[in-house]
């Protein structure tokens, strides 16, 4: 059964968990890194050729259960690994000891901190694939000037350069979700490979200041940082408008911003 207070929805479709695969599309001798195991829906289909799968999951349960599967059947679960364990609490670059790429079908409600924490390795990770639900997914996609363009947006775009590669209808899963869900593609680096930006963490710091009320203007969120004056000569010398809001702004100008109020 479903942990339901986990938001655990199984991919139990066959059909869809092929046309995700595809999307993947994963080569030989690649590390793997699936959060959200399961049963095994899609660990098991990420063997072979070489790969590493290393298989997170949070249930203790469910990881009992795949790691007693991988130990009665080696051969149908080549190079699969168990961690029975939060990917928050988890050092991922330890644990893949390189480059590694990212598959997992999220809790709905832990989609944030769980890219968040991702992020945090992304030097060494090649790409993510997150399934998750659709307005989520619309939210990090959406560009600059969209009321949908928030702090998560600028954060997903910053690593790196998302789409969504499928739609996925809730009678995907097992039990189905009340709300549609989607795939999201992200390559690495994104925007940061060409901002100039030596510290991450305080530049992103920054941006969720800026994004602090988004009914209020830009002018308004900083004024707990910096004079009017100053904030009116920055926003002018990026080419923003004086009545500008935070979600009207680029990643550039948001760099540019930072550099001069800092």
């Amino acid at each position: 059964m479903a942990r339901q207070r986990m938001g655990q929805h199984f991919l139990g479709n066959p059909g869809w968990r092929q046309r995700i695969l595809k999307t993947l599309s994963p080569v030989a001798n690649e590390t793997w890194i699936e959060i959200g195991a399961g049963h095994g829906e899609m660990t098991q289909l990420l063997a072979g050729q070489g790969r590493r799968v290393i298989a997170v999951e949070a249930d203790a349960q469910l990881a009992e259960d795949l790691e007693q599967n991988v130990q009665a059947s080696p051969s149908e679960w080549p190079g699969v690994e168990i961690a029975s364990s939060d990917v928050l609490t988890l050092d991922l670059g330890k644990l893949a000891g390189g480059r590694f790429r990212v598959y997992g079908n999220l809790p709905y409600y832990i989609t944030s901190p769980i890219l968040h924490r991702l992020f945090d390795f992304a030097g060494q990770i090649a790409s993510i694939h997150i399934v998750i639900q659709l307005e989520v997914a619309e939210r990090i996609v959406a560009p600059p000037g969209r009321r949908e363009h928030g702090y998560l947006s600028a954060l997903c775009q910053f690593y790196a350069k998302p789409q969504i590669a499928l739609r996925i209808p809730p009678g995907a899963f097992r039990p189905p979700p009340r709300v549609n869900s989607a795939l999201v593609r992200m390559s690495l680096p994104g925007e940061s490979a060409s901002l100039g930006i030596t510290n991450d963490k305080s530049f992103l710091e920054f941006v969720q200041g800026c994004f602090g009320q988004k009914r209020k203007t830009l002018r308004n969120n900083l004024r707990a940082i910096a004079t009017g004056e100053r904030i009116q000569k920055a926003l002018a010398a990026c080419g923003a408008r004086p009545d500008a809001r935070a979600e009207q702004l680029t990643l550039a100008q948001f760099a540019s911003l930072f550099v001069q109020l800092s």
